[in-house]
């Protein structure tokens, strides 16, 4: 199992408020997690009007699944041109599947 995770910080230069902003944070959320299939958060910046910080995360069996969902997601915030992205970080992390093994679950030793 992988999971992508970006942290993506931002700046709304038109924010003259954060009412202003938080409709461009939620309209960023709505269309990212709706295009991409991807959970999304406002994780800094809650109370600065012009900056804001979101992370997103998406789960996949497939590395390069991952690698694509969280790419898109990047160049899709960028394109929106509602927001300017000034930095980005990203991450796969794999979980191995030996933490559980299938026997174990038909034996219904995790019921």
């Amino acid at each position: 199992m992988y999971v992508g995770v970006c942290r993506l910080t931002l700046v709304v230069p038109g924010a003259r408020s954060l009412k202003d902003k938080r409709t461009v944070v939620r309209k960023i959320k709505d269309r990212a997690a709706a295009k991409h299939h991807v959970r999304v958060a406002e994780v800094g910046g809650q109370d600065t009007w012009q900056r804001a910080v979101l992370g997103f995360a998406v789960v996949s069996a497939d590395r390069a699944h991952v690698e694509s969902v969280v790419d898109g997601v990047i160049r899709f915030v960028r394109g929106l041109g509602v927001a300017n992205v000034i930095s980005e970080k990203r991450e796969v992390l794999q979980f191995e599947d030996d933490d559980f093994e299938e026997a174990d679950w038909v034996a219904g030793k995790f019921e």
